[in-house]
């Protein structure tokens, strides 16, 4: 961890300590929607009588709302890893290096734990 001083004041980490909290309970909301959802969809296939083109469409749909489940819950655990840097005093900081993270990287993505050239990184990594 780098023992430089990060330029956020204690308003800013609290604003953002508000949208992050907002923001995981969007997205565990969406999940137990997706869920909801995906449960509906199961049961009225099995209550109907079949079509096979019907249960192609509803395969689709649920895949795809998988793959987006999936980047919810992806995307909850780093917005509940930011805060936890924020208990920790380590908000803004880097998990990769420590360096700070540019103001204009958290206003804009409040869940960042790396900067941006630290996150192209790791997406490139095989």
């Amino acid at each position: 961890m780098s023992n430089a001083t990060h330029p956020l004041n204690q308003q800013f980490i609290q604003q953002q300590r508000l949208k992050l909290s907002q923001l995981k309970d969007s997205l565990r909301s969406a999940a137990a929607g997706a869920e909801n959802e995906e449960g509906a969809v199961k049961g009225a296939s099995s209550s109907e009588s079949r079509e096979y083109e019907d249960d192609a469409q509803n395969l689709d749909a649920l895949e795809k709302e998988g793959l987006l489940v999936n980047r919810g819950v992806e995307r909850l655990v780093r917005v509940e890893r930011a805060l936890a840097k924020i208990a920790d005093g380590t908000y803004g900081f880097s998990d990769v290096s420590g360096k700070p993270i540019p103001i204009e990287r958290l206003e804009a993505i409040p869940e960042a734990v790396n900067t941006t050239a630290e996150q192209e990184a790791s997406e490139k990594a095989p």
